[in-house]
C-alpha cells in the first residue's frame, strides 16, 4: 500500500508542481520551482522565467540611460517570505546615443522563499504573483503578468524538478557573487577612476573588463570605459555621472565587474588607487606562487607568448587571412625556392607588424593613456577603414579587379617581386585582424610584458610574433608537404574566388564590431562607403582589361582612384567617428504636462500644441528628445508659432495617456502628435525623429488654413 502510495506522489508532485505559461505580448512568463514541493521551515528557491520575443528585451536591476527593472509583487500565505531578485549577468543594449542594461531572448530571475515551520503538510500551497516588465524595442510597452504555482508540502525534502531544479542552480552559481575583490576610485581629469585588485583578476584576460553600477546616476552609460591592466588587477577610466556634479559625491561605489563573461559583485571605496592596478607604475614585490602574471620571469613569458601565438592561428578572426595565404602555397606546386620565400616574406611580415604595434602601445601607455592589446580595433575609424581593406581584398579575390599578379600571392605565374610582397603584406594582414583576439598563454605573458621595461616587453611581443608565423613558415619549408599539393592549374581561379568568402565573411565581422562600438548609425556610413569602394574596384577592373587589350583607359582609372579616396576619406576618417552626443544645437523645452483639460484648453485659444508622450524608461523616447526635440530649431519654431509643447508622461501608469495611445491605435510610447491653431485632427509624427520633420509640423500646424 506504501508502495502505491509513494508511486502515486511521484507521478501527482509534478503535475501540481507546474504553472500554466503567460503571454503578456512580447514576452511568456511564468514561475518555476527548482524542487516539486516544499518543506516546512525549509527555503526553496523559485525563479520568474522570461521568454522575450525576438528583437526585444528587458532590464537588469539598473536599466542604464532609460528603461525600467523587472518587478515581482508576491502574495504569499501567511509567515512565508520572499528575498530579492538575484540577477544574472547583463548585457549592453546599445541604442542610438543609449547604453541600457538587459536581457534578450529567455533569462531566469531566481528568489528564495522561506517556508513557515508550520506549514500543513499535506496541503498544496499556492504562491501568486505580479509581474510587472517594461518590453522595448524601437518602442517601450509596459506589460504585467499574475502567476501562480502550487505546491505539495511534504513531510520530508521533495525531489529536485528534473527540468527547472538543474536551471535554477546554474543560473545561481552563474550569478555575480562577491570574490575578495578590492576596489577604490578618485575622479581625475574628469575621468571616473576605478581601480581593482584580487585573485580573480590575476592572469585572467581582462580585454573586454567592463563594470556595470547598481546606481543608474553614478557614470555616463554610454561613454566607452578604457582598461589599464596592472600586474594585479585592472584600472578602469569611466565617464563619471550626475552624483560626481553634485556638493556631496558618492564616498562608495557599488556593481558587478564582468570579466571573460564571468561577473564579481564588488563596492570600491573613495580613495587613493593602488599601483597594482595599473600598468603604469613598477610591478609590486611578488606575492607567492599565486601571482600568475605577475610572477613570470623573461624566459616564462616568452615561453608563453610563443605558444599563445601558435595557437592565435586557430581564431577564428584569422582564418580568412590564412586561407587566403594557403592558396598561394598551392599555386607554387613542386617550386620549393619560391615557396620558401614566400614564407619567410610572409614571417617577415607578421614580425614587423607586431614589434611595430608593441612599440606603438609601449609608447602610448608611457604617455599615460589606458589602451592594452588590440587597441588599434578600439577606434572606429580603424575598424572602419580595415573593414574596406578587407573589401577591397575580398573582390580582388573574386576576380573584379588585379592587383599586379595577385596581390595576396593566390594564382598562377607569380612574379616573385610581386609575390613577396604580397607575402609580406599578407602577415602584417593576419596580425591586424588577429590583434583583438586573445589566445591561451597570451594573457598572462602580455599582461606581465605590459608592466616591464621597453626591452623586455618587445622581447616577449617578439616571441608570440614568432609563434603566430611559425606554422606558415615551417609549411613553406618543408618540400615534403609542399609536394602533397596540387599542380597549378583551372582549379585555382575557382579556389580563389572560394577563398573571397572568408573575407566577404570579415568584413561583415568588422561591421558588426563598428555597431557594437558606436551604435546602427554607422551602418548607413559604412556600407555607404563600401559600396563606393565595390563601384571603384569595378571600374578599375574595367581599366585594367582596355589597358590589356591595348587602350589607355585614363579616365575610367581616375574615376576609379577618386571613388575609392571618396569612399575611404568619407566611410572611415572624415568626420571621426563617434558615440552619438546630444545635438549640437541643444536647447531645454519649455514643457508643461498633459491633461485632457490643458489640450482642450490651449485649442480652444488657437493655439498649436506638440503633444509628446513618453517615459523615462523608454528608449527611443530618450533619443528622440536628445537628437530631435531638446534643439534650438523646435525651440525657435515652437516660439514663432506660439505653440505649446506638452509632455504626457507615462512612466508611471496612468488611465488617461493609456486611453489616449488606444484612441490613436497604439499599445505603447513613443507617439508625437502636433494639432493645428485652427483644430480638427492632429498630426501624427514618425516614432523615429529629425528636428527638421518637427519643426516642418510645427509651422505647418501654425500657418492659418
Amino acid at each position: 500500500m506504501r508502495f502505491l502510495l509513494g508511486l502515486l506522489c511521484a507521478l501527482l508532485l509534478p503535475a501540481m508542481a507546474a504553472a500554466q505559461p503567460v503571454n503578456t505580448g512580447h514576452l511568456t512568463a511564468e514561475l518555476v520551482a527548482s524542487a516539486q514541493g516544499v518543506t516546512p521551515g525549509q527555503t526553496l528557491d523559485v525563479a520568474l522565467r522570461q521568454q522575450i520575443q525576438k528583437g526585444w528585451h528587458t532590464y537588469w536591476r539598473n536599466a542604464g540611460d532609460s528603461g525600467e527593472a523587472t518587478k515581482l509583487t508576491w502574495t504569499l500565505p501567511a509567515g512565508w517570505s520572499a528575498s530579492d531578485f538575484t540577477w544574472p549577468v547583463p548585457h549592453r543594449l546599445p541604442i542610438g546615443p543609449l547604453v541600457n542594461y538587459g536581457y534578450e531572448n529567455e533569462v531566469i530571475l531566481p528568489v528564495r522563499l522561506t517556508v513557515p515551520t508550520n506549514a500543513a503538510v499535506g496541503s498544496t500551497v499556492t504562491l501568486k504573483a505580479k509581474a510587472d516588465f517594461l518590453v522595448c524595442a524601437d518602442i517601450c510597452i509596459p506589460e504585467s503578468a499574475s502567476l501562480e504555482l502550487s505546491l505539495p508540502v511534504t513531510a520530508g525534502p521533495a525531489p529536485a524538478d528534473p527540468v527547472w531544479g538543474p536551471r535554477i542552480a546554474k543560473v545561481l552559481a552563474d550569478a555575480p557573487k562577491p570574490a575578495g575583490l578590492t576596489g577604490a576610485f578618485e575622479v581625475a581629469g574628469g575621468a571616473l577612476k576605478l581601480a581593482i585588485t584580487g585573485a580573480p583578476l590575476k592572469g585572467a584576460d581582462l580585454s573586454e573588463a567592463y563594470f556595470f553600477p547598481f546606481a543608474g546616476t553614478v557614470i555616463d552609460h554610454a561613454k566607452p570605459q578604457t582598461i589599464d591592466r596592472g600586474p594585479e588587477g585592472l584600472t578602469l577610466s569611466i565617464t563619471p555621472g550626475y552624483d560626481f556634479q553634485g556638493p556631496t559625491p558618492p564616498k562608495q561605489l557599488g556593481g558587478v565587474l564582468v570579466v571573460a563573461g564571468k561577473g564579481y559583485e564588488l563596492t570600491a571605496a573613495a580613495g587613493p588607487l593602488p599601483a597594482a592596478a595599473a600598468g603604469l607604475g613598477p610591478p609590486p614585490a611578488k606575492a607567492g606562487p599565486a601571482a600568475a602574471g605577475a610572477d613570470l620571469g623573461l624566459l616564462s613569458a616568452a615561453a608563453f607568448a610563443f605558444v599563445g601565438g601558435l595557437i592565435l592561428n586557430l581564431m577564428p578572426c584569422v582564418f580568412p587571412v590564412l586561407a587566403m595565404k594557403a592558396a598561394s602555397l598551392a599555386g607554387h606546386g613542386g617550386a620549393h625556392g619560391d615557396a620558401r620565400r614566400q614564407g619567410l616574406a610572409f614571417g617577415a611580415g607578421v614580425l614587423a607588424t607586431f614589434l611595430g604595434l608593441a612599440a606603438l602601445l609601449i609608447a602610448l601607455r608611457a604617455a599615460g593613456s589606458a589602451v592594452g592589446w588590440g587597441f588599434q580595433l578600439q577606434d572606429p575609424p580603424v575598424v572602419a577603414a580595415l573593414a574596406l581593406l578587407m573589401l577591397l581584398v575580398a573582390l580582388n579575390l573574386s576576380g573584379v579587379f588585379e592587383v599586379g599578379t595577385s596581390l595576396q600571392g593566390a594564382g598562377s605565374n607569380l612574379a616573385s617581386r610581386g609575390g613577396l610582397a604580397g607575402s609580406f603584406f599578407t602577415g602584417a594582414l593576419a596580425v591586424a585582424v588577429a590583434a583583438p583576439c586573445t589566445a591561451p598563454f597570451m594573457g598572462p605573458a602580455l599582461g606581465w610584458a605590459l608592466t616591464q621595461t621597453p626591452v623586455a616587453a618587445l622581447t616577449v611581443f617578439l616571441a608570440l610574433g614568432l609563434g603566430f608565423a611559425a606554422p606558415f613558415v615551417a609549411v613553406a619549408f618543408a618540400p615534403a608537404l609542399i609536394n602533397r599539393l596540387p599542380r597549378p592549374g583551372a582549379w585555382m581561379d575557382g579556389f580563389k574566388k572560394l577563398l573571397a568568402f572568408p573575407m566577404y565573411a570579415a568584413v561583415a565581422w568588422l561591421v558588426w564590431v563598428l555597431t557594437v562600438q558606436i551604435g546602427s548609425d554607422a551602418v548607413p556610413r559604412i556600407l555607404g562607403a563600401a559600396v563606393v569602394l565595390a563601384l571603384a574596384a569595378w571600374l578599375f577592373g574595367i581599366a585594367q582589361r582596355r589597358r590589356a587589350a591595348g587602350g589607355r583607359p585614363v579616365a575610367v582609372a581616375a574615376a576609379a582612384t577618386v571613388l575609392a579616396a571618396t569612399a575611404v576619406v568619407g566611410g572611415a576618417f572624415w568626420p571621426a567617428y563617434a558615440l552619438p552626443e546630444a545635438a549640437p544645437e541643444a536647447a531645454k523645452l519649455d514643457a508643461e504636462a498633459y491633461t485632457p483639460e490643458r489640450l482642450a484648453a490651449l485649442q480652444a485659444e488657437g493655439r498649436p500644441v506638440l503633444v509628446n508622450y513618453t517615459a523615462a524608461w523608454c528608449v527611443s523616447c530618450q533619443v528622440n528628445d536628445r537628437v530631435a526635440l531638446s534643439t534650438k530649431s523646435v525651440a525657435d519654431a515652437l516660439s514663432r508659432n506660439n505653440a505649446v509643447y506638452l509632455k504626457a508622461d507615462w512612466t508611471k501608469r496612468d488611465g488617461a495617456i493609456a486611453a489616449e495611445l488606444a484612441r490613436f491605435g497604439r499599445a505603447g510610447v513613443p507617439l508625437y502628435l502636433v494639432y493645428g491653431a485652427k483644430g480638427g485632427d492632429p498630426v501624427i509624427l514618425p516614432s523615429i525623429l529629425t528636428s527638421g520633420v518637427v519643426v516642418k509640423a510645427i509651422d505647418a500646424a501654425g500657418r492659418p488654413s
